[in-house]
């Protein structure tokens, strides 16, 4: 199993538009990746629902894990895009 923590980025956490693109980058992986937050059950990073329901503030440590095939790149992957502030990205494409 790969495992990787990461500190999330984002100004508004893991909410709206920063979960959303999580969301898409997951199903995009060939390995299902799970992300767990402290001692909570881990959830699947393709479900949006589940995403928003961590309730996961900036500057929060959160674990992502996946097993298999391609493991290692999805779990990198989803990891580079959590520790980046996507709020401030979308401010710059949008303005």
């Amino acid at each position: 199993m790969v495992e990787r923590t990461v500190v999330v980025g984002s100004t508004s956490g893991l909410h709206a538009r920063p979960a959303k693109l999580l969301v898409q980058a997951a199903t995009e992986q060939p390995a299902t990746v799970r992300l767990r937050v402290g001692d909570r059950p881990p959830i699947d990073t393709r479900s949006i629902l589940a995403v928003l329901a961590q309730r996961v503030k900036q500057g929060t440590e959160v674990t992502l894990e996946a097993e298999g095939e391609g493991a290692e790149a999805s779990v990198a992957a989803l990891a580079e895009l959590i520790a980046r502030n996507l709020d401030e990205e979308g401010e710059r494409q949008d303005g």
